[in-house]
C-alpha cells in the first residue's frame, strides 16, 4: 500500500508492508504529524518518507521515518505493538532532531556573522549577582541559583548547540535519550555543585563552558541518573514559581 499527500508544507510519501491501513488510520496518522510540519514550515523543501511494516512473528509494527531537508537527511525509527504509539515517537523524535539542526544552521549563521565583524558572542543581558549567588550555594538552594542565572541560559545553550556538533553520535541522539534542554540543567547543575571551586577570576560565563563538556559527557554515559537529577532539580525550580 503506497499513500502519497502534498497539500501541506511537508511532502509525504507512505509505504506499508504487510499491512493495509484503513482511511480513518490514515487520518490518524496525518494529523500526528502536525508538531513536525510546524518544525519544518521554514523550509523551502522537506520531504518525508514513511514505511510501516507489520512483522507477524512478533505482531509488532517497525516504523522508518526519513525527512529530507535542504543539505541535511533525518532519520529515525521505532519498533512498537501499537503502531501508533511507535509512530508518534517517532514524529517526535524528528521533531527534536530538526530542533537541533536549525540551531546548527543558526550558529552556522552566527559564525559568519562573526568572522565578517557583524556579530559579536552572545553575553548575559544583566550583571551577575555574585554575592546573592554564593548565598544560595551556601543554602543548597538550587531552585534561587537557576534565577540567578537564568540570563546565562540562552548564551548556554547556544554553545552547547555548538559543541555537539562535534560529537555526531551524541548529536544523533537528541530526542531519544535527551535533548539541549536536559544538556543545559546538567551543566547548571554541575556548577551548582562546584560553585565553591569557580576560579573568581574566571568570568562565570567562561567557566559554564568549561563544564560543558564534562558534564554532556556524564549525562551521555549515565542518561538514567542524570536524567532523573535534572527531572528532580526542574521540580524544585517549578515549586517556587508557583504563586502562594
Amino acid at each position: 500500500m503506497k499513500y502519497s499527500d502534498q497539500s501541506y508544507n511537508i511532502r509525504i510519501e507512505l509505504d506499508t508492508e504487510n499491512c493495509d491501513l484503513t482511511e480513518p488510520e490514515l487520518t490518524r496518522l496525518e494529523k500526528g504529524l502536525d508538531p513536525l510540519r510546524e518544525a519544518v514550515e521554514k523550509f523551502p523543501v522537506s520531504d518525508l518518507y514513511l514505511t510501516i511494516e507489520f512483522k507477524p512473528p512478533s505482531q509488532d509494527y517497525r516504523i522508518k521515518a526519513t525527512l529530507r531537508l535542504p543539505k541535511r537527511t533525518l532519520a529515525t525509527g521505532e519498533l512498537d505493538e501499537d503502531m501508533y504509539a511507535g509512530y508518534k515517537r517517532c514524529v517526535r523524535k524528528l521533531v527534536h532532531k530538526v530542533a537541533a539542526y536549525k540551531d546548527r544552521l543558526s550558529n552556522e549563521e552566527d559564525r559568519s556573522k562573526h568572522s565578517q565583524g557583524t556579530r559579536h558572542d552572545v553575553v548575559a543581558n544583566r550583571p551577575l549577582e555574585a554575592n546573592a549567588l554564593q548565598e544560595a550555594v551556601a543554602k543548597g538552594d538550587y531552585a534561587e541559583f537557576r534565577v540567578l542565572t537564568y540570563p546565562f541560559e540562552e548564551p548556554l545553550r547556544k554553545r552547547i548547540g555548538r559543541w555537539i556538533q562535534r560529537y555526531p553520535r551524541i548529536e544523533a541522539q537528541l530526542g531519544e535519550r535527551f535533548d539541549l534542554a536536559d544538556m543545559v540543567e546538567e551543566v547548571f547543575l554541575n556548577a551548582f555543585e562546584r560553585y565553591d571551586s569557580h576560579p573568581r577570576e574566571v568570568p562565570f560565563g567562561d567557566w559554564l563552558e568549561s563544564l560543558i563538556d564534562p558534564s554532556v559527557k556524564l549525562l551521555n554515559e549515565h542518561s538514567d541518573e542524570e536524567l532523573a537529577n535534572i527531572s528532580f532539580a526542574r521540580s524544585m525550580i517549578e515549586e517556587r514559581s508557583e504563586p502562594g
